[in-house]
């Protein structure tokens, strides 16, 4: 009996992903929680973590599409 899982390609992908979109909340709450300052840089640089993770998860359905094949 295999067990089936999840490929690391697919792990990384939805934890980028998830840091990503953890980032832009924080883009949005962070002005109302400091009364209209803006986020620190680094908040910035990780909301580009959630189109880095969408890319990661295409490219595992195109690598494992091609594989069952």
């Amino acid at each position: 009996m295999q067990s089936h899982s999840t490929p690391r390609l697919l792990q990384a992908a939805g934890v980028v992903f998830a840091i990503g979109l953890a980032a832009i909340v924080a883009l949005f709450v962070t002005p109302l929680v400091t009364d209209g300052d803006t986020a620190p840089t680094f908040v910035y640089l990780l909301t580009m973590c959630a189109p880095v993770g969408f890319i990661l998860g295409i490219a595992f359905a195109l690598r494992s599409g091609r594989r069952a094949r």
